[in-house]
């Protein structure tokens, strides 16, 4: 299968984005050769803005911006965007609800040998917290490019996580379904709902294979809109499943798992497991290494369903 970054979707959807639309305004800091908005910068100058290694300010610009009608992309490693920026989006972004999107790269364990300091495994929490905050964390390259344009088109704040480490394909380019706050149901099944997002997604599939061969009929869904999450497919398949597996590259505080925990202890409560970081920092290392240490594998997801049914 191809493999694409979804950083990469991202730069190359937001270039063809831009030329057809003037009001978009990217933004930047000092990043734009790894956010990939260097893209945008080739084929539209004068909508792309480099505002040095400032993301606070960075991010009080496209608030302004934004004020003129703009719809502004604002980029960084998530580490920076969600942490070092975090007052300026929740003040001069989410409070007055602007239309400033917040894409931000190198999320999660993957950053690798960076470490600890560039691993953002707290990011989803963080702008899950801010009201009015849309959250999107897309599994490829294909449904990147469909987050993007609906990001574009909608009208508010939001917030999408985005990865350094190329990812195989889930979807085919052009047949992605893809609606802010709808969960993708990629494999129907029963007993067992595995629910995931970014690039626990393609480890999902593998362990739905894994999990038929030994007589399981998982149903898999990818869960990209983490807020507003889609309540009601959660509730619909409590109906035919006794058990929810959430798979995530980020903590299991306050990212997918406890979305999925709030509504299911509020709708309809079943059993619930959680894949993902375990309240912990990462390290220095590859990203095959630490996705294997921290227990983000389609192995882990396995034994969290065999456990636990």
């Amino acid at each position: 299968m191809a493999k694409m970054a979804t950083r990469e979707a991202y730069g190359k959807t937001l270039a063809k984005l831009a030329a057809e639309n003037k009001k978009i305004i990217v933004l930047d800091a000092d990043l734009s050769g790894s956010t990939k908005t260097a893209e945008v910068k080739k084929v539209c100058p004068n909508q792309h803005f480099n505002m040095g290694i400032a993301e606070g300010n960075m991010m009080s610009v496209a608030a302004g911006l934004a004020t003129s009608g703009n719809i502004v992309f604002a980029s960084s490693f998530a580490i920076f965007a969600s942490g070092r920026a975090y007052e300026q989006i929740r003040n001069s972004i989410g409070y007055p609800h602007l239309n400033v999107k917040v894409c931000a790269t190198h999320a999660g364990l993957t950053v690798g040998e960076d470490g600890a300091s560039h691993q953002s495994v707290e990011d989803l929490s963080l702008m899950r917290s801010i009201p009015g905050m849309v959250v999107v964390s897309p599994a490829d390259g294909a449904s990147t490019a469909e987050a993007i344009k609906a990001v574009a088109d909608y009208d508010g704040p939001c917030y999408v996580r985005l990865g350094r480490m190329a990812v195989e394909d889930v979807y085919e380019e052009g047949n992605v379904p893809f609606t802010l706050g709808k969960g993708n149901v990629l494999r129907e099944g029963k007993g067992v709902a595995i629910i995931a997002n970014g690039i626990m997604v393609e480890a999902a599939l593998k362990a739905y294979e894994v999990l038929k061969a030994k007589g399981f009929e998982p149903t898999v869904v990818d869960m990209h809109t983490i807020k507003p999450i889609d309540a009601d497919l959660l509730v619909k398949l409590a109906e035919t499943h006794d058990l929810f597996v959430t798979c995530e590259e980020h903590s299991v505080i306050g990212g997918l798992g406890s979305a999925v925990a709030e509504v299911l202890s509020q709708k309809a409560p079943r059993k619930l497991a959680m894949v993902g970081i375990q309240d912990t920092f990462g390290e220095s290392g590859t990203p095959a290494a630490l996705l294997e240490k921290y227990g983000l594998t389609a192995e882990n997801i396995v034994k969290a369903v065999e456990e636990n049914v």
